[in-house]
């Protein structure tokens, strides 16, 4: 993702903050800075490890708790492939797509988004307001079917 790219997308976090009634605060920015530039993709530990290196004052409880918030506010989703402890990932653009090797536990991300038209079927016959979905397919990768 280009910087640029991420700017916008850090700016429309921290919108999201605020127009549901949270203060913008400088830990909440250096939080949302470093998930936007890791790819959204990171687990709590490895989180507060890079928001110590731009800003030593924000604390490990600080960085839970707004981690939290943003999967609250669907603007951020954990997962657990296999590893115990979450990853957290950005739901940008209202969805996320993996493939999980089950045996490797290899990640690869998609951006094709057939659920589109399955997702407004479902949610119209569950009377349901579809928001966001994280969709993971499990199977085995390329190197795990050679070998």
């Amino acid at each position: 993702m280009s910087s640029e790219a991420q700017e916008r997308l850090a700016q429309a976090l921290q919108r999201a903050l605020k127009e549901n009634g949270y203060r913008l605060t400088p830990a909440r920015v250096a939080i949302v800075a470093a998930l936007v530039g890791c790819g959204g993709h990171i687990s709590a530990d490895d989180l507060v490890a890079r928001v110590h290196e731009q800003s030593a004052a924000v604390g490990r409880m600080t960085v839970y708790r707004t981690l939290e918030l943003l999967s609250e506010l669907g603007l951020i989703r954990p997962v657990y492939q296999g590893t115990g402890a979450a990853h957290y990932i950005l739901l940008a653009e209202g969805h996320h797509h993996h493939l999980v090797c089950a045996h490797c536990a290899r990640v690869i991300e998609f951006d094709d988004c057939v659920l589109e038209n399955l997702g407004k079927v479902v949610a119209e016959r569950y009377n349901f307001q579809l928001q966001s979905h994280l969709l993971e397919l499990f199977g085995l990768c390329q190197d795990c079917q050679d070998g």
